[in-house]
């Protein structure tokens, strides 16, 4: 990861560190499939049971050029202590037994059937990284809106939309140092799955009235992460961007903004997150031959990329169209 860091992985890196499992490599793909923000976010370690917590630098100590015989003034930097916290996401899967045994009665026919909620976690958690707000719902994370909720705040940009149908786009800088996911201290990266039943069937009741009872296997879905923003500089949000009919339409000018904002591309990895209407814009932006700010190249697989200025462009089905438009502080 060069100077990225070298205690933060993406959820691939920490499945290949936990072991050679095929169902932890399985569940991972999952979690990558539709929301591609899960692919970039670095994961790391935190320092409290609880969460993670950084002394951020608040104000720099001033330095002088020294005549000889003559003495400087002593000055000092000033810091804050941050505490980002995590919450816990969890999941009850219950697949039918005869179910299971009709797909083969395997482990991943098994895991067929939970796919539904290990999907739901990823959805969640995917528009949880933006939206989350404590203040509002405090067994989550703190998301990156609620962390530059106005249009005059520092690293936020105006499109200029106005309303209710309007959304975001996000430059993240993803890096040990600047923004990464976190997990407990002593926990592991990831969902973690508990097998209730240790690999056999248990009897369990079904939504009718009155209930009934059927064998099923049951797992216990659970994922422990919050969102750490170590140098507020490596995010930057592009607000009111219209979506609504004809005037859906993102400025360009304000992605090189955003792109000058960032202190050091080389110190991160980059990607900008869209929703689907913004990322259409920009993949046919791409198309044209004409166009000097995004280009298009394929993956290691052969899927189309698009980039701005060598950044991939990123699609986050979970980004609303229907933000309500940001106001100055």
């Amino acid at each position: 990861m060069g100077t990225i860091g070298t205690n933060v992985y993406t959820l691939a890196d920490w499945a290949k560190r936990i072991g050679p499992d095929g169902k932890i490599a399985k569940i991972v793909d999952i979690l990558s499939e539709t929301n591609e923000v899960l692919e970039d976010a670095l994961f790391k370690e935190g320092n409290l049971p609880t969460g993670h917590q950084t002394t951020v630098l608040t104000g720099q100590p001033t330095v002088t050029w020294r005549k000889l015989n003559r003495g400087i003034q002593p000055s000092k930097f000033t810091t804050i202590q941050v505490t980002d916290t995590c919450g816990m996401l969890s999941a009850l899967a219950k697949a039918d037994k005869g179910l299971v045994e009709l797909n083969g009665g395997t482990t991943l026919a098994r895991l067929a059937e939970e796919k539904p909620y290990i999907s739901a976690m990823n959805q969640d958690l995917a528009g949880g990284i933006f939206y989350y707000d404590t203040d509002l719902t405090p067994e989550k994370f703190l998301g990156m809106a609620a962390r530059y909720p106005y249009s005059d705040a520092p690293n936020v940009i105006n499109n200029g939309g106005s309303g209710s149908d309007v959304t975001s786009i996000w430059l993240v800088g993803w890096g040990e140092n600047t923004v990464h996911m976190i997990f407990p201290k002593g926990t592991k990266a990831g969902i973690q799955h508990t097998d209730v039943g240790k690999g056999e069937p248990i009897l369990v009741s079904d939504d009718q009235t009155p209930a009934g009872e059927y064998l099923a296997f049951v797992s216990w879905w659970e994922w422990k992460t919050g969102l750490c923003v170590q140098d507020w500089r490596y995010i930057v949000r592009v607000c009111n961007v219209e979506t609504a009919g004809d005037a859906n339409t993102f400025d360009h000018k304000y992605l090189i903004q955003a792109y000058n904002k960032i202190p050091n591309m080389k110190l991160c990895k980059p990607a900008i997150y869209v929703n689907e209407t913004i990322k259409t814009q920009m993949d046919i932006a791409a198309s044209d031959s004409n166009n000097r700010f995004f280009t298009q190249v394929d993956d290691a697989f052969g899927n189309p990329v698009t980039k701005f200025w060598g950044i991939p462009v990123r699609k986050v089905d979970q980004l609303l169209n229907t933000e309500t438009a940001l106001v100055a502080a």
